[in-house]
């Protein structure tokens, strides 16, 4: 088969799914922006999109709705470029959610496409005003302004054949009408490299310090640190914690950009914006923060971490915590809807009231504090993922099932 995917960020959410189908002989391309990582193996053609400049004489509200548009059209120019040359697709893949697949079967019109449908815009119950600390950052029409983002979604609805949603809680965000359409298949996580390794180390060079399986090691794992991933809330459970276990140290993950929500309005990013507010009740010897690390550095350091703690808005859920799991790591999470899917309480994990830091603190004190429990807890976690998340064994197959099916 010739198959098409489109993403932005290609690979994306379809790196595994997309060398899978190289590797069992369909002849797979891909259509990415500019500053896509692509795949080795897998062609590329990239976009690339009109400036700010141009951007700026839009109205605000309708900023978001023109950058939509404009990556469908450079999505749609690339795919007559590809039709010209030959390449007519019998399967098209990709993520909707930047417009890039607005104009795609108005290229290729005969063309099945499968959407992956990620998260859905909702008024209540999901990320939009869940956390009342921000609701400042809101202005008298944050609801208009959200209505036209669904607009791109709503329009999206009515082009795609088959879709596929990482978890049953984000296809639920998709209106009632349409989710017929969607199998519910997480994208896989390789059990095979995520798995307890109790010879595992990890060095911090700045602290010059080197941290082993068995030590008191914390982490926290967001691709930005930010609130829609509870990094406040976590920020200020560590003044507690470090009070309880004097022994513990905490490592963090992230960038300091901001992948979802709002900037701070008085500080360059929100890890600024907390070490401000704490500066005096930390012990900053004990809290590392090493930015974003390579993937392998990533998964050593679950595999020593003594309890990961994993907070989300409701909204996406992120790897994060399933490679964790799936490490073998205890984990202390938040009792949101997508986390309440993977998590079951005191089973396969902790689950604790997201703006509860002081909850927060004491169950990490627990899981660091109780060998047994925080074993029997990993135990379940690694069990969890491998009887539903394991890539090779269980959504590989699933993916391949979908796609031949069509």
């Amino acid at each position: 088969m010739n198959i098409l995917f489109v993403h932005q960020n290609f690979p994306g959410q379809f790196g595994n799914l997309a060398t899978a189908l190289k590797n069992r002989g369909e002849n797979v391309f891909s259509i990415g922006h500019l500053l896509a990582k692509g795949l080795s193996d897998i062609p590329i053609l990239k976009y690339s999109i009109k400036s700010d400049s141009y951007q700026k004489q839009v109205h605000p509200w309708c900023r978001d709705f023109s950058s939509k548009v404009l990556r469908a059209e450079a999505v749609a120019s690339k795919a007559i470029f590809l039709k010209q040359d030959g390449f007519i697709p019998d399967l098209i893949i990709g993520h909707p959610g930047w417009g890039e697949l607005l104009a795609i079967t108005d290229v290729f019109p005969n063309t099945p496409v499968i959407y992956y449908l990620e998260f859905f815009y909702q008024y209540e119950n999901c990320d939009f005003k869940f956390d009342p600390e921000f609701l400042d950052y809101y202005d008298s029409f944050s609801r208009t302004k959200l209505s036209l983002k669904r607009l791109i979604q709503l329009h999206s609805l009515n082009e795609f054949d088959k879709g596929i949603s990482p978890t049953f809680w984000q296809a639920s965000t998709v209106p009632e009408d349409f989710r017929n359409k969607i199998t519910v298949i997480h994208d896989g996580i390789k059990t095979d490299i995520c798995k307890p390794n109790c010879n595992s180390s990890i060095g911090l060079k700045k602290a010059n310090l080197n941290f082993n399986y068995g030590d008191e090691v914390v982490t926290f794992v967001a691709r930005n640190l930010e609130p829609y991933r509870g990094f406040h809330i976590f920020m200020r459970s560590l003044p507690l914690l470090q009070s309880l276990r004097p022994n513990c140290h905490v490592i963090i993950v992230g960038g300091d950009d901001v992948s979802y929500g709002f900037r701070p309005k008085e500080s360059n990013s929100w890890r600024e914006f907390l070490l401000n507010e704490l500066k005096d009740s930390l012990d900053m010897k004990r809290i590392h923060f090493v930015g974003k690390i390579p993937y392998k550095n990533l998964i050593n350091l679950f595999q020593i971490s003594k309890c990961h703690v994993y907070l989300t808005y409701p909204f996406v859920l992120g790897w994060s915590v399933l490679e964790a799991m799936s490490c073998g790591c205890c984990v202390v999470a938040s009792a949101t809807s997508p986390v309440k899917e993977v998590i079951n309480n005191y089973v396969n994990g902790i689950l604790i009231d997201f703006f509860d830091n002081e909850a927060i603190s004491y169950a990490i004190a627990k899981v660091l504090n109780d060998k047994s429990l925080r074993e029997s807890l990993g135990e379940k976690a690694r069990e969890t993922i491998l009887k539903n998340y394991d890539l090779e064994k269980i959504c590989l197959p699933k993916q391949f099932n979908l796609i031949d099916g069509i």
